[in-house]
């Protein structure tokens, strides 16, 4: 059974349209990306809801790989597509893939940027070369039990390029030249990392996830105020504890309760978050030695 190197998933919400295109472009011109040497598995996650112009269909399919989920027999739409993904190509699957890059955009304005969810040795070496090769910034989702069940989690080393901003359902040729541009980069440190020629940096800076601040709401669930327009667009930009986070219709500013100097606000505003009660959330910018066995553990994947 023949093992290919990395699965590149696309379209895992069906709206993101962007990803998808890129791989619709890479069919037609075979040279498009360079694969730097490995084999590669493009896909569309989520062909239903792409079909549909619609984040999902049924549930989140980036939050339907959870334990319970993947162990149901039938069920919905998302269930059973993480139910196939794994079967046909997660490490014990089918046709298995080593690696998993998911290909997502956002509607707010955070440039491109890496999410790594939790701290595996093979995902913070991948991400600290890839910060390295592009200076992107990393999202690391960890410690939040009210989002879970991510694709990525399920392979041996996964890693997710976010590029934006771009509204949903709109193709923007910036947004498809940067996404190209992240994944050629991955690609090329995973083909250093088998040949032996990569070399971590020293440092790997995270943003580290502390939790999520929804807009302010009245009995009825109705939002009383909006983002202050100072913190609109203002992903990765630091805080203090009297910064504007808030206004009401009547003009006033408000603080937000949870705030602390120093906090960086990523996805502000991001429209896919809005159901999940979500106006941006907090993070901590953390300066991490790299640690040897980082490289070692994806090489070992890579084998």
């Amino acid at each position: 059974m023949a093992t290919c190197d990395v699965l590149i998933v696309a379209g895992t919400h069906g709206n993101e349209i962007n990803a998808p295109w890129l791989l619709e472009q890479w069919a037609h011109q075979p040279d498009l990306i360079d694969k730097a040497g490995l084999s590669v598995r493009p896909l569309i996650g989520n062909p239903q809801a792409r079909a549909s112009m619609r984040r999902y269909i049924d549930r989140d399919l980036n939050r339907s790989f959870k334990t319970d989920l993947l162990q149901q027999q039938g069920g919905d739409v998302e269930m059973q597509r993480a139910q196939y993904l794994l079967a046909s190509h997660g490490p014990s699957g089918i046709e298995p893939c080593a690696i998993a890059l998911d290909l997502h955009s956002t509607t707010a304005a955070m440039g491109s940027a890496l999410i790594l969810y939790g701290r595996r040795a093979a995902d913070l070496a991948l991400a600290a070369l890839v910060q390295a090769a592009l200076g992107l910034p990393v999202y690391l989702h960890e410690a939040d039990s009210s989002q879970t069940g991510f694709l990525v989690e399920c392979w041996p080393c996964g890693l997710v390029i976010e590029v934006g901003p771009v509204p949903q359902g709109v193709l923007e040729a910036r947004i498809v030249r940067q996404t190209r541009l992240a994944l050629e980069t991955c690609l090329a440190a995973l083909a250093g990392v088998r040949s032996g020629v990569a070399r971590l940096p020293k440092h790997l800076v995270v943003h580290r996830h502390l939790g999520s601040c929804d807009l302010p709401r009245a009995e009825a669930d109705q939002p009383q105020a909006l983002l202050h327009h100072r913190l609109q667009g203002k992903n990765w930009v630091p805080l203090t504890r009297a910064s504007p986070v808030f206004e009401t219709a009547d003009g006033m500013s408000m603080q937000s309760k949870i705030l602390e100097d120093q906090q960086i606000p990523v996805f502000i505003n991001e429209a896919a978050y809005a159901e999940k009660r979500i106006a941006f959330s907090l993070t901590n910018r953390e300066v991490w030695a790299v640690k040897t066995n980082w490289l070692q553990r994806l090489a070992e994947i890579l084998k």
